[in-house]
């Protein structure tokens, strides 16, 4: 999975990071554009750095741990594609996608929530 999640983090950080630009630069004075780009991106970008981080820890040998490790990259990677995914589509005038943003939401929580119990079951011996 590591690869996998380095790969996901990868795509996702430079699509922040080209979904801030056109937050900057290519809205054309759109303020609401603006703020769904520059608000994707932001997430984007903060879960790309937690894809990483769950990428480089080690192992857990439990297996419940790597479960719950698992979920939260998932969590995390499909929740960049709809929720920052789904605002980028938003501020591109794709009003369809707008039902898939709070399921990104969602899958962001989930993935915290599931990171938090993977650390509580790597603690336990």
């Amino acid at each position: 999975m590591t690869r996998l999640w380095i790969f996901i983090a990868a795509v996702g950080g430079a699509g922040a990071v080209i979904a801030d630009a056109a937050a900057r630069h290519g809205t054309g004075g759109d303020a609401q554009a603006a703020e769904w780009f520059a608000t994707g991106a932001r997430y984007g970008l903060i879960h790309a750095v937690a894809l990483l981080a769950l990428a480089i820890l080690p192992p857990s040998g439990r297996r419940a741990a790597r479960g719950l490790a698992a979920v939260a990259g998932w969590s995390f990677g499909t929740g960049m594609v709809l929720f920052s995914g789904g605002l980028y589509g938003l501020a591109l005038g794709w009003g369809r996608l707008l039902p898939v943003v709070p399921v990104g939401g969602t899958l962001f929580i989930l993935g915290w929530v599931a990171l938090a119990l993977h650390a509580v079951l790597r603690g336990r011996s």
